[in-house]
């Protein structure tokens, strides 16, 4: 009996004596599977393997990323917020190794796990199970979780409050349950917005933007983006990272609103004519 991970999405589904006969989350629209077909691994292989390695980088004052190189799955960065009192994991990673969860645990290990959305639950309740932290999901989401664990809990409403200034807001559009994590206390006071891929930063990294499907490049309509500024607007915050190691350095809050209103001119014929 081995756990089977999508090489493709990097989630892991519960243990069985033959890999899956598909991944749900890949053959769904917002996803894809690769023209060679649905390929699995087990995270014992990509250990023995030798090749795999999580780098961790000081971000900010109590902000750390941590990505895996070379590259698994969809490739995207995981956070942690380490503050007095409290330590969270934002989004997740199918890697684990040793070194980091020694690093994790000389922070003082982990509170809590929120994550933004399905494509990066990779292996969350190993992740938990490591840490004997909760999982936060938001409940709209509750179908895409493969692997059950008492770990996991379902949040509802548009936000729920953490310890230590922290946040998370339901914001949809990518996936119903789509969420983001405001913390308060990042920046030096100033406030961050972490977003996995609920807001994009794009390669001007002045701007961000919004879609349903990254991969299959299927936008989402302009009143969901409208809805979604509408509920950041009130969030203090000056900085803005996202899933792929990108960031808003400064007055990311002015960024995501007129981001926003170009997106929406855009769907709407009134920002350019070609």
């Amino acid at each position: 009996m081995q756990k089977y991970i999508c090489s493709t999405c990097g989630v892991q589904y519960p243990e069985s004596s033959t890999a899956p006969s598909q991944c749900p989350i890949c053959e769904e629209e917002r996803q894809y599977v690769p023209v060679e077909g649905q390929a699995w691994t087990t995270h014992e292989a990509l250990v023995e393997s030798g090749n795999y390695r999580n780098v961790i980088t000081k971000e900010e004052e109590g902000l750390y990323s941590i990505t895996t190189t070379p590259k698994f799955g969809i490739g995207q960065t995981a956070y942690l917020i380490v503050q007095n009192g409290f330590t969270i994991l934002w989004d997740c990673l199918t890697y684990l190794d040793q070194e980091t969860v020694e690093f994790i645990q000389s922070k003082g290990g982990i509170d809590a796990i929120a994550l933004s959305h399905p494509h990066y639950y990779s292996r969350q309740v190993d992740w938990a199970e490591t840490f004997d932290a909760p999982v936060y999901i938001h409940q709209d989401d509750q179908e895409w979780v493969m692997e059950p664990s008492e770990h996991i809990q379902f949040w509802n409403g548009e936000e729920k409050e953490l310890p230590g200034g922290i946040t998370l807001h339901r914001l949809g559009g990518h996936f119903k349950g789509g969420a983001v994590l405001h913390w308060k206390n990042g920046d030096h006071g100033s406030g961050v917005l972490l977003t996995g891929d609920i807001i994009q930063v794009v390669q001007d990294t002045d701007w961000v933007s919004f879609m349903y499907s990254y991969p299959n490049l299927i936008p989402l309509p302009a009143n969901k983006v409208q809805q979604m500024a509408e509920k950041v607007e009130p969030l203090e915050f000056s900085k803005l990272y996202n899933a792929f190691h990108n960031v808003v350095e400064k007055e990311a809050a002015r960024a995501v609103q007129r981001s926003a209103d170009r997106y929406i001119k855009a769907l709407n014929g009134q920002w350019f004519i070609t």
